[in-house]
């Protein structure tokens, strides 16, 4: 074999590995995206929280039994706080764009409201929390420059 070809097999080689690992990354990236930012249906958090102390703490039926209202309203408490952050968070920015409009010109003004809109889809399409939403919450518009 000459060394030509022995390069080319080394390249060909490196270039497989490196698109496999770019794929790993994206794929575990999206994945993890997904797990940590989109809305987990009721009692997920709860039920991952009771099956790492069972695991971790080698935990018997009897005291699972005593542990799992625990567990449960714990559980219950984190995702109520995590809906209010959502809220607490929308609301901070939709106050600061109302704050900003007024010292932008129309231009920036109308770019403003697009990227609220492109916002606003982008949160509607993942789900972005919007489980304990109200209608009205739901489908307030963004703010007008």
């Amino acid at each position: 074999m000459n060394s030509a070809l022995k390069w080319k097999l080394i390249a060909g080689f490196l270039l497989v590995f490196i698109a496999g690992g770019a794929s790993g990354v994206f794929v575990t990236m999206t994945i993890a995206h997904r797990f940590i930012f989109a809305p987990h249906p009721q009692g997920v958090v709860a039920q991952m929280m009771k099956n790492r102390l069972k695991w971790q703490l080698r935990l018997t039926d009897e005291q699972m039994t005593k542990i799992s209202p625990i567990v449960d309203k714990t559980g219950t408490k984190l995702e109520e706080i995590r809906g209010d952050t959502g809220r607490q968070v929308r609301d901070t920015i939709t106050e600061a764009h109302r704050e900003i409009a007024p010292l932008l010109t129309p231009e920036q003004q109308r770019r403003l409201h697009q990227m609220e809109e492109r916002r606003r889809h982008w949160m509607e399409h993942r789900g972005a929390g919007r489980r304990n939403a109200t209608p009205s919450e739901s489908e307030a518009p963004p703010a007008q420059p």
